[in-house]
């Protein structure tokens, strides 16, 4: 299987370019879904674009308290979950931290498998499809009804893998 873009960005990729296109994406989601992509929700977006890596509630508070009022909690898991109720943002439970989607071509009920490294703490995106069928497959053969499949892999990225 080849992946049609690499599941970590390289070192020097053009970050402005890529949170660019991920919020002209977010708005893009919104306007078609008819839903408000308010200021505080498109901050939080930001916030969470800023790296690569998955943030804490609290650290996406701290992000925006740089150059805005600090927002209370509340205001800001309401951003998070619409967010992920709109599949622009994914939860990494194993951490308990929110990161933007990288993949644009799924929607919110979609399986997705993430590749968090271990050294550098970034966070890949990668197509899960076909392995997700074989466990709905198997879910539902036992009886279960599957809502939503999120993998998470452990292990160390190329980038980390080559400076070492």
């Amino acid at each position: 299987m080849t992946l049609a873009k690499p599941a970590f960005p390289a070192p020097d990729h053009d970050h402005g370019r890529c949170t660019a296109d991920a919020l002209a994406h977010a708005e893009e989601v919104c306007e078609q879904r008819a839903q408000k992509f308010t200021p505080i929700r498109r901050q939080v977006l930001g916030a969470l674009l800023s790296s690569h890596r998955p943030l804490g509630a609290y650290e996406v508070i701290d992000e925006l308290a740089k150059s805005m009022p600090r927002p209370a909690p509340i205001t800001v898991y309401r951003a998070l979950d619409f967010l992920m109720a709109n599949g622009l943002v994914h939860r990494i439970e194993s951490r308990n931290a929110y990161l933007a989607c990288a993949a644009h071509d799924h929607d919110a009920t979609s399986a997705v498998a993430f590749l968090i490294c271990e050294r550098c703490g970034l966070v890949g995106e990668i197509p899960s499809a076909s392995f997700a069928q074989d466990l709905n497959a198997a879910a539902r053969a036992s009886g279960f009804a599957p809502k939503l499949s999120v993998v998470e892999i452990t292990g160390t990225c190329t980038h980390c893998q080559k400076a070492s």
